[in-house]
């Protein structure tokens, strides 16, 4: 009778899966995408591909600010000024702008990164003119009322009080801090108490009159909808924004540490939240797929992954557990999330530099590397299955220079990562030596002894 063990049954149902999901959804692969560019008088740059299967047009419009470009003392302030552009206009209040994206039936939104700010319309071609309109107004001429201003901060220092009550929360907070020092993507995108408390509307419209103009803009435009229409809509509701001149604050990349740094957050919780890591790469890193591929492998592969199979699976350590490389416009992170009893957080934390160290040292098999590219790329179809999520993906391939054949490169890549070039990545990015873990949980019932443990075996 053949037996398996735990890791081989994860092996085997994550490649069912990926054949189910690259088979399913192979129609989709069938038809390329094929997007065009252009870039109008006054700077925007134009992303545009028809897809006129549904009578929807999906717009993505992408302003180069995000958190990393927050003054000194005014974390959370490109955050504020994106949740105030539905706020009130010129000549249109909160409501009345609320009032008309339900009554055409838009989806319509803002939010800012840290690289980058993005306003989304998602509507039905018939309403496609009033949509482009209502989003080129708060684009364009949001007001910052006080009276606004002074409600959506009360609604953000809401939401960082309530973080605290969050251990994943806590410990991100901690994590970035650790990681990244004085750099500005050491700061939450929502900013602080501290600093949100002093935001004010001079300061918003500063902000927005400085950094949101059409030569910083990209707007991605994916749907029922022609090229031609694509730009006319530009030139009617945004040909008159007045491009300036771009400055932008001097942000160097971030150092990597050089050391361990542990901190031990103390929380009354039944289990502990553990987060380790370090810096990562960039979006742009040639790197990239390789990273990719082994990351799935090392954690982010699910029930596939090693740290699954092994220190859950197998060690019955943890309740969850997974890695991530997170990629921005500068190094991002690789971090290490776990939930765990206190008793077991030394060893399951022992267990995870062990997987980290393993992958750079021994190859991957080949059933690994396999079974991670199937899934990477046959999952991809999900990933544009939508006019929205590709006008979304559109404007992320603009934003990173990563070329508009990206679609049809994006798998071929997966599918050439090689086990040496996983086994590269892997001495090159992954630290286990040098990092941040951040422990949230009752000190008296966290042992961490035994944390390294097997570094050297």
């Amino acid at each position: 009778m053949i037996t398996f063990s735990r890791w081989h049954k994860a092996i085997i149902l994550t490649g069912l899966i990926s054949f189910f999901v690259a088979n399913t959804y192979a129609p989709l692969q069938a038809a390329p995408l094929t997007p065009k560019r252009s870039v109008t008088k006054n700077g925007i740059t134009l992303l545009w591909l028809e897809q006129a299967s549904l009578p929807v047009v999906s717009i993505q419009v992408l302003v180069r600010t995000g958190a990393m470009h927050d003054p000194q003392g005014k974390a959370g302030l490109a955050n504020m000024t994106a949740s105030l552009l539905e706020e009130g206009t010129v000549s249109r209040s909160a409501t009345e702008i609320s009032e008309m994206a339900d009554f055409i039936g838009a989806r319509f939104g803002a939010s800012a990164g840290k690289d980058y700010t993005t306003l989304r319309l998602r509507v039905l071609k018939k309403e496609l003119a009033t949509g482009f309109d209502l989003l080129s107004d708060v684009l364009m001429h949001a007001t910052f009322d006080e009276t606004e201003v002074t409600r959506v901060r009360k609604q953000v220092l809401g939401g960082i009080r309530a973080e605290k009550d969050r251990p994943r929360s806590i410990a991100m907070r901690a994590f970035q801090t650790e990681i990244y020092g004085a750099h500005p993507y050491r700061h939450a995108i929502v900013g602080n108490e501290d600093s949100v408390a002093t935001i004010s509307p001079s300061d918003l419209r500063a902000f927005h009159q400085h950094y949101y103009r059409p030569n910083n803009t990209i707007i991605a435009i994916v749907g029922d909808i022609k090229e031609d229409e694509a730009k006319k809509l530009l030139q009617d509701y945004l040909g008159l924004w007045e491009r300036k001149k771009m400055t932008f604050p001097k942000i160097t990349p971030p150092s990597a540490l050089h050391k361990k740094v542990e901190q031990h957050i103390e929380k009354n919780l039944s289990q502990a939240t553990v987060m380790l890591g370090h810096l990562g790469i960039r979006r742009s890193s040639a790197d990239y797929y390789p990273v990719l591929v082994m990351n799935y492998i090392l954690g982010g592969g699910g029930f596939s992954s090693r740290m699954m199979a092994d220190i859950r699976d197998d060690r019955g350590l943890v309740y969850s557990i997974y890695s991530r490389f997170s990629t921005n416009l500068l190094q991002g992170d690789f971090r290490v999330s776990l939930q765990t009893k206190g008793s077991s957080v030394g060893e399951a934390i022992a267990g995870v530099l062990q997987e980290m160290d393993k992958i750079k040292k021994t190859p991957v098999s080949a059933i690994e590397l396999e079974e991670a590219k199937a899934y990477l790329a046959g999952s991809f179809p999900l990933r544009v299955d939508s006019s929205n999520k590709v006008a979304r993906m559109l404007m992320q391939i603009e934003f990173y220079d990563l070329g508009l054949d990206y679609f049809e490169q994006h798998v071929k890549a997966i599918k050439a990562v090689t086990k040496n070039e996983v086994q590269v990545v892997a001495k090159k990015y992954l630290s286990p030596e040098h990092y941040a873990l951040i422990v949230v949980g009752k000190k008296s019932e966290i042992d961490l002894h035994n944390t390294e443990k097997g570094l050297s075996d």
